[in-house]
């Protein structure tokens, strides 16, 4: 297979022989210096937090040993986080990402389809993640895919029998096309990503050391918890209280052997209301602070009552939207003062708790009306 222009950056493996000593040594960080940091850009999933952390450590060690050469017993840490949608599941692998400095890319699991059907075959997350880290085969072989929508490649032939026999090309077929990527082994990847049903152009690179974060809302099962307690008690439980058991997991349809090689199962519980508000002022990326920033790079400063954002808070938890339905919702309250905010020069805008309840309920008479 041709690999003009792609060079290995860096020192890379001798031909059959260990990985060589590299010129610069990997930092390997503490599980409390990544747990430190991600607490600072994600809100609560405290326990979901602690095990990433650990999980990103024992994979820093483990390439680091394998980089100086020597023998290591450490496995690959593969994770699948699960939790309902707006919890932080993206938002903890790309805060990783940027901590551990590594290429990062996030995949979309519908996708996919299994070898040899009209779609992107499995090899073609690892293309991409080549192409974010610059045709570095090095830096591709110690980064991270983050794959999304996990739990919509379910496997949903069964016993069922179509016309297309028992093939399910979306789903239990892409989920054994994975085995071999989680595993880690030495796979061709196509160099160029809009055309990679082009058989001429790969590279070849090991999955060993790459580390896959596999996310899904497993609605279905989310749903069903909530629905097992009814009567005193029922009020106020939250998705994701129950630990979801690996049985439950392999009658939704996913692999036993799948499961197998994410090691580390991280449940998120969905946020309360305390930590939307939270999610909305504390982290240092805060929605609040992001827009206060945008209005005054036009002149004016934009003044978010408290009452405002709890307003804000109140309605996403009405509607189910979780965090990232945020940014959506700050959206449509803000669309009036973000228009004048040039002709509003030197002034201050106030939004109180007042402005954001009008502006929330014409929203859902619209809604209504539609």
């Amino acid at each position: 297979m041709p690999k003009d222009g792609l060079e290995r950056r860096g020192p890379g493996p001798s031909a059959g022989g260990p990985r060589q000593k590299p010129r610069e040594e990997l930092r390997v960080l503490t599980p409390r210096q990544i747990f430190d940091h991600l607490d600072r850009y994600v809100i609560g999933q405290r326990a979901a937090k602690r095990a990433v952390a650990t999980a990103a450590h024992q994979h820093l060690k483990r390439i680091e040993q394998r980089r100086l050469g020597a023998k290591t017993l450490l496995r690959k840490s593969n994770l699948l986080l699960m939790g309902p949608t707006g919890c932080g599941k993206t938002h903890i692998a790309r805060n990783l990402a940027e901590l551990l400095e590594v290429p990062f890319t996030v995949v979309d699991a519908t996708e996919y389809t299994e070898a040899g059907y009209y779609g992107k075959d499995v090899e073609v997350m690892v293309a991409e993640l080549l192409f974010k880290s610059g045709h570095s085969i090095d830096a591709t072989e110690r980064g991270i895919i983050f794959i999304d929508e996990i739990d919509k490649i379910a496997r949903r032939s069964g016993s069922l029998r179509t016309g297309a026999g028992s093939r399910d090309i979306g789903g239990e077929g892409v989920q054994q096309a994975l085995l071999k990527l989680l595993e880690g082994r030495e796979i061709f990847v196509p160099l160029n990503v809009t055309q990679h049903w082009n058989k001429h152009d790969f590279v070849q690179v090991d999955t060993n050391d790459i580390l896959f974060v596999c996310a899904g809302t497993f609605t279905d099962l989310h749903q069903a918890q909530v629905d097992k307690q009814v009567g005193f008690g029922a009020e106020g439980r939250k998705q994701g209280t129950v630990r979801l058991r690996v049985k439950e997991l392999i009658e939704y349809g996913m692999l036993a052997e799948l499961l197998g090689r994410l090691p580390v199962q991280v449940q998120l519980c969905e946020l309360t209301r305390d930590e939307l508000y939270e999610v909305l002022t504390v982290p240092p990326d805060s929605l609040a602070r992001e827009y206060k920033d945008a209005i005054a790079l036009d002149g004016a400063t934009l003044d978010l009552r408290e009452g405002a954002l709890r307003a804000i808070v109140e309605y996403a938890v009405e509607k189910r939207l979780g965090a990232r339905g945020l940014r959506s919702i700050l959206e449509e309250v803000l669309a009036d003062v973000l228009f004048d905010a040039p002709e509003r020069r030197g002034e201050t805008i106030v939004v109180d708790r007042a402005y954001c309840e009008a502006r929330l309920t014409s929203l859902q008479a619209a809604a209504i009306r539609d």
